[in-house]
């Protein structure tokens, strides 16, 4: 029974919740930037570019031969390119989210806090020197 209640404490600790929580809200989150990258920034970037594609830009190091039965080897360079391409769009996209996110909660705690009630020390302190200013 003790491995079920260690197993339990470790289980409900909030450290694993909150790690499972910022796992299922950042693979939510990851499908929506994928969508921002490849649905609406990627058309504009495409049709300022002319339409250029480097999925099919390679080295071919041996050419396909059919009746030999030789698949194409290659070095698909431009596929490597468009990763590239839409890593640094992603990560850029993530970048702005996150730095807006920031200033959002800059602004909350810009926001000035009532000054702390003084101590029952600092009271007491106060009344002291109240009455030895009085006495004199």
């Amino acid at each position: 029974m003790g491995f079920v209640k260690e197993f339990k404490e470790f289980a409900v600790k909030g450290n694993v919740i909150d790690l499972a929580v910022g796992v299922i809200i950042g693979a939510a989150f990851g499908k929506i930037v994928t969508s921002l990258v490849s649905d609406v920034i990627m058309p504009p970037i495409g049709y300022i570019t002319g339409g250029v594609d480097f999925a099919d830009k390679k080295i071919v190091l041996t050419p396909a031969d059919a009746t030999a039965k030789v698949t194409e080897v290659a070095i698909h360079y431009g596929l490597f390119i468009n990763a590239i391409i839409q890593f640094l769009i992603v990560a850029l996209c993530i970048f702005v989210a996150v730095k807006a996110i920031n200033s959002l909660k800059k602004k909350e705690e810009a926001a000035p806090a009532a000054p702390p009630a003084p101590s029952k020390e600092e009271v007491l302190l106060a009344e002291i020197r109240d009455i030895l200013a009085a006495k004199k």
